[in-house]
């Protein structure tokens, strides 16, 4: 993500709420919060107060519904879930540096669905999810990412299209990924690596251990 833009927007998604102190910070420091309605009960529970609540509406609670009216932004769409709900509402309004968290860490289905979806959103706007884990970061052209010697990196191809990496222990070289576990548990040689994709591609950086 560009440090030097002004305003960071960060989405909490109705997966388990963070834990690890990298995505608790991106919550502490942002500058606009989004809560998918789903979210939104735990966040408010929690002492949060979000700028928006977007989603179908069908999760919030009728107490937080009537305190936060004003900020409530119904999307009754059933071809989209929350999330995406949510995303286009910062395209909408203008919001093209998103964070989200809060995306995973329940049910497997909603984590597989969320994570697969930050290759759509890439189209959109520039958009990471920060987890418990590590950082997801949707890429579709040759990216450059900083790293360190060791940091464990995973690649998920979403379309069968060759890439090829740069300074990774594992080097692929103008391959076809047809399955998300055949890029997965690689390595960083140095202070930085490449991805050079055909197609879209979702890199994890693991968290340093």
């Amino acid at each position: 993500m560009n440090k030097n833009k002004t305003v960071t927007t960060v989405i909490i998604a109705n997966g388990r709420f963070p834990s690890h102190p990298v995505p608790l910070s991106c919550i502490r420091e942002a500058e606009y919060i989004i809560c998918c309605d789903g979210a939104a009960n735990d966040f408010i529970a929690r002492g949060g107060v979000p700028d928006a609540i977007v989603g179908d509406c069908d999760s919030i609670s009728e107490e937080n519904k009537i305190r936060f009216a004003d900020i409530l932004h119904p999307n009754p769409d059933q071809e989209t879930n929350d999330l995406t709900k949510s995303v286009q509402f910062c395209v909408e309004n203008g919001r093209q540096e998103i964070i989200i968290v809060g995306g995973t860490g329940k049910r497997e289905d909603h984590t597989l669905g969320n994570i697969s979806l930050l290759a759509d959103y890439a189209e959109l706007a520039e958009v990471i999810m920060v987890t418990n884990w590590g950082i997801f970061t949707p890429i579709h052209s040759i990216t450059e990412f900083k790293s360190y010697k060791g940091e464990q990196v995973s690649i998920f191809s979403i379309d069968p299209k060759k890439l090829t990496t740069h300074n990774l222990k594992y080097p692929v070289e103008g391959r076809i990924l047809t399955n998300w576990w055949q890029g997965s548990l690689n390595e960083s040689l140095g202070d930085s690596f490449s991805i050079d994709p055909e197609g879209r591609v979702i890199v994890f950086q693991a968290y340093k251990q």
